[in-house]
This record gives structure tokens, C-alpha cells and sequence, in this order.
């Protein structure tokens, strides 16, 4: 489904948080949404791929990489696995790798930077937590709503019937 988070701010003004812009989009899908799942994990991928291993079916990976740019913390085999999953798409307040292959993909991918250094796999990290940044504090469960323009989250699904 297309959304245009401009469009859901004027309706829903006083039910969603606006997340900061500091996300570049390297999916090949630039408009997605859905119920979060967050991991906390930094400068390793490993439970990052066990979370896109489950079925995503309606549901975004929130990623909490701690901000970091020295290690990539998602790459094309994993967007790859995302979309085996049926996943909407992913946000990592981290790095990314292999972007050209990224954009080729049918997913929406969300990351801070990209870097060609790959990250450990110790699956060292938490799954379904709270987790805070770029100005707003991530529950799981939350909807992200997530286009050209923005993110936007909010606690319940919003209706857009």
C-alpha cells in the first residue's frame, strides 16, 4: 500500500510523532508501513536476520544500530530474506551495504548511511524493547508509516478507509 505521510499528518495532527529526517531511502520500494518490531543490536547483525527469518506479513523491522557508521548492519541477502518473509520494510538508525543491489528490491529500506564494511553476526543485541531516537521513543507494536517525505509513527493502526 502507498501512503503519503503529509497527507496522514493533517488527518491524524494530534495521534502520530513525526520521526527526524535522517533517514535515506535505499529500498526499492520508497513508500511502506506496518506494525514495528524493534531490535537493539550494535555494530552486529545476527539476531537481525533471525527476526527477518519469521514471518512479516503487515510488519516493519526497527532497527536500534546505535547510529552507527562503521558497520553495515543489513545487505542484500538480508533484504532479500525480508522479502522471502513478506516484511513491509525496514528503518535502521544505522549503515547499510551492497546499495545498488538494494535499490533493485522490492522492499522499503530506511538507513542513516551505507559503508562496504559488514558487521559481526554474534547475535548480540535485544528483540521487542523500547527503544529511543531521532526524536521519538519506538514501542513495539507501534505502525510506522513511512514515504518520500517522511516517517511518521503512531500507537494504534491509523484508519485510512
Amino acid at each position: 500500500m502507498d501512503y503519503n505521510t503529509s497527507e496522514l499528518c493533517d488527518l491524524f495532527t494530534d495521534s502520530v510523532d513525526v520521526v527526524d529526517p535522517i533517514f535515506v531511502s535505499y529500498g526499492g520500494r520508497l513508500s511502506f508501513g506496518g506494525e514495528i518490531t524493534t531490535v537493539k543490536c550494535f555494530e552486529d547483525r545476527g539476531l537481525i536476520d533471525r527476526v527477518l527469518a519469521q514471518p512479516g506479513e503487515g510488519k516493519v523491522l526497527l532497527i536500534d544500530g546505535g547510529g552507527s557508521t562503521r558497520r553495515a548492519l543489513l545487505d542484500a541477502n538480508s533484504a532479500q530474506l525480508a522479502i522471502d518473509n513478506d516484511w513491509e520494510g525496514i528503518v535502521c538508525w544505522g549503515s547499510v551495504r551492497e546499495v545498488d543491489a538494494l535499490s533493485d528490491l522490492d522492499i522499503g529500506i530506511l538507513a542513516i548511511a551505507s559503508i562496504p564494511v559488514n558487521a559481526d553476526s554474534e547475535s548480540t543485541g535485544d528483540v521487542d524493547l523500547p527503544v529511543n531516537f531521532a526524536g521519538v521513543t519506538f514501542l513495539p507494536e507501534d505502525h510506522l508509516y513511512a514515504d518520500s517525505t517522511g516517517v511518521i509513527l503512531s500507537p494504534e493502526p491509523l484508519d485510512l478507509d
